[in-house]
Formats: structure tokens, sequence, C-alpha cells
């Protein structure tokens, strides 16, 4: 019984030793099989215009835009015109009350005349009745002057004959001198009533109150907004009857045929963009369609954009057709370079190791790794400056997901 026992182990053991053989030779079996039926997609290694590229988002914008704003709370009289209707030069947009504005414009052009009549007083020594005034005392001072002086000669005669006395001649002497200086007193006042540093108050009065007058008269213009060239109404923020606070946004127009996109570069590729480069513009909500221009300005400097550091950059749209409307997003890439003949193959045919490219080039079905030296690279393809010549086929990778390796043999599929 134990006998039987043994030998049933020994059974078991041999068969479980048997079906591990059996796997150990199946997996070597498939392994080489796998190795000698392994697809691979390859790529034709062929001249092309290379280009590398940047992509990044950017903002239209007019070159000429008008925002108009209220010049003061008032109400909203009229509105002659709507989101993109396209108007002409002077054209009556937009109707404000103004009868406040018109107020404060009697109101300045009274002091106006105030200031002038002020000044007038200062330069000519006075109002014409304070003129006419002092005439009249310096008419006075002289008589009693002239008085004075024929008393003092009369009194003198007299007393060289004994008919007066010194002390009538002597008084008659006063009066003239208290005439004179009378005479003196008015006439220096009616020349120099006012001080110099008065005659400059009264200037400064006058060019504040000249001054306050045009603003308000620059006010009373804008309460009646006129289109300022010809162009395109594309947004209308106020309606009739609407009272408007003082600096609230009315209305925009622009030329919408002359417009640029405001394009905001990241701070790693500035150094890459230069006046000139071409641009390829995309809208989403016109799919399909693009637009190009260039670059009009490069960055000067790098400022903060949401979480980003950018470089503003001003891109000219030089097939503009008016679609694009202002302030919408758009998609921008630059072309930072062209090769117009360049050998390429795509960036996934391309490996490295310690800094050595290299790629896998199909040879009479079977893969050999071959050192390449490599140009530009942009997203997608690779120039090759040497190691492949035009026309070779390079690997570019598996349909099961396996590693390449030199020598294996493969069935290639394009």
């Amino acid at each position: 019984m134990a006998e039987e026992k043994k030998q049933s182990n020994q059974l078991r053991l041999w068969i479980w030793r048997s079906l591990a053989i059996i796997l150990v030779l199946v997996f070597f079996a498939t392994r080489y099989m796998l190795r000698g039926q392994l697809v691979v997609r390859e790529s034709q290694v062929d001249r092309e215009v290379l280009q590398n590229t940047i992509s990044t988002n950017g903002k239209v914008e007019p070159e000429v835009n008008y925002q108009f704003y209220s010049p003061i709370s008032t109400t909203v009289k009229a509105v002659y015109a709507q989101a993109g209707d396209k108007v002409p030069a002077g054209k009556l947009l937009m109707l404000l009350d103004d009868t406040d504005a018109r107020a404060r414009e009697a109101t300045a052009e009274s002091g106006v005349k105030a200031a002038q009549a002020a000044l007038d007083a200062a330069t000519h020594n006075g109002t014409q009745e304070q003129r006419q005034m002092a005439a009249g005392d310096i008419a006075r001072a002289r008589l009693e002057r002239d008085q004075a002086q024929h008393d003092v000669e009369a009194l003198t005669r007299l007393n060289s004959s004994g008919a007066a006395s010194a002390s009538e001649v002597n008084a008659a002497k006063a009066r003239l001198q208290t005439a004179e200086a009378t005479l003196h007193a008015s006439e220096e006042s009616a020349g120099n009533r006012y001080a110099p540093s008065e005659v400059a108050r009264a200037q400064a009065a006058l060019a504040e109150a000249q001054a306050n007058l045009v603003a308000a008269r620059k006010i009373v213009s804008q309460t009646a907004i006129h289109a300022p060239m010809a162009g395109t109404v594309y947004s209308v923020d106020a309606a009739r009857t609407e009272y408007a606070e003082q600096g609230k946004l009315l209305m925009q127009m622009a030329d919408l045929g002359n417009e640029r996109v405001r394009a905001y570069f990241d701070e790693p590729d500035i150094g890459r963009l230069e006046a000139g480069q071409k641009i390829d513009i995309k809208w989403d909500a016109k799919p399909g369609k693009a637009w190009h221009g260039h670059i009009e300005r490069a960055p000067v400097t790098v400022v903060t954009y949401g979480t980003r550091n950018v470089g503003v950059v001003l891109v000219g749209i030089d097939d503009e057709d008016g679609a694009l409307l202002p302030d919408t997003n758009v998609n921008v890439t630059v072309t930072t370079s062209s090769e117009p003949n360049s050998l390429s193959i795509p960036r996934e045919a391309l490996y490295s190791s310690s800094g050595k490219p290299y790629v896998f080039k199909v040879v009479n079905d079977s893969l050999v790794r071959t050192p390449v030296v490599t140009g530009t690279v942009n997203l997608t393809r690779v120039a090759i400056l040497s190691g492949l010549n035009e026309g070779d086929w390079v690997a570019t990778g598996t349909l099961s997901g396996q590693p390449l390796q030199e020598g294996v043999p493969v069935k290639a599929v394009r």
C-alpha cells in the first residue's frame, strides 16, 4: 500500500515537471514566433518645408477705436445708432440731456465777464466811474493849487508895499504847499491805483474763468455724440431715457477694416520673436477659417497676465476682411523659423542614448540602429543633417507596444 502511494506521488511529480517544461517551451516558442512577426510602423525620410512655430492666445482690437463716455450725470434723450451699424463721419449717434451742462456754461460765461472787468479795472487804474471820480478830484486839486499860487503872488506884492504882513504871506505859502501835495496825491492815486501783484492776480483769475468756460463748452458739445470718422458701431451700452452716471461707457465704434491682434507669449518664448515674423490667426467662432498677419512690434518688457509672465506682441492682420470682431479671443501661431528643403523624419522615430540621437532604420525587413545628427525640431518633425538619406525608411514604433531592437526582423506597415 505504501509502495503504491509512493509511486503515485512520483507520477504526480513527474507530471508537474513535464507541464512546467512544456510551459517554458511554449513561452520561448511564442516569444520566438512574436520576434519573427514584429509589426512596426514606418515612415520614409523625405524633404519638406520644416517650420518651427509657437502658439498662444490673443485678443483682437481696432487700430483706431473710439469709446464714448457720459461727461456728466444725466439722461439719455435719444439713440440714433445700433450695434453693427456702419455710419459716416459726423453722424449723430446719441443725444444726452444738456440742461445742467448749459447752465454750467452760462455760469462760466458770467465768470469770464466778471474776471475780464476786474482785469480791465486793474490795468486801467480802476473802473470808468473810479477814473471819472479821480479826474474830478485832480481838477479840483489843480484849481485849489492855482488859487493858492495866485494868493501867494498877490500877498507878496502887497507885502512889498506894506499893505500885507509877512505872516499873511507865509500863511498863503503854506496853503499853496498843501494844495500842491493834495494835487500830487490825486495824480498818484489815479495813475497807480493797483499794484503789479494785484494786476497779476486779476490776470490769473481771468485765465481760470476762461478755462472753466472752455471745459463747460466741451461738456455741452459731448452731450451730442457724433461719429468722428466713418466706421462701425460695435457696442451700444445705453438706451433712451436711461440715466447715465458721469463716466459711464455709452457707445463704442471703430474702423473694423483696420484691426490688429494683441498676443501674449510666455516669457521663455520671447527670445525667438522678431518683427516681421509670419502669424496665423484662428477664431473658434469661425472654424476652418484662418487669417494671416505679421509681428509689428516685438515685446519690450514682461508683464503679468493672469497667472502668466508674458511679452505683449502687436500683430498686424494682412488679409483683414472685417469678420474679426473687437475684443474677441483668438489663437495665434507664429513661425519662428522655416527651412524650405529640409530632410526630416517624424519626432516619434527619434531616440536618444547618453545625449546621442539615433533612429531604427528599416533595412531588408530588419531594424538597424543608426546614429543621426539633428537640426530644427518642431512639434511633429525633426530635421536630419546627416546619418540618413532621402528615401530611407525608419521605424516609428510597434503595433504591439513592444520596444524596438536592433536586428529584429520586422513586418512594416505604413
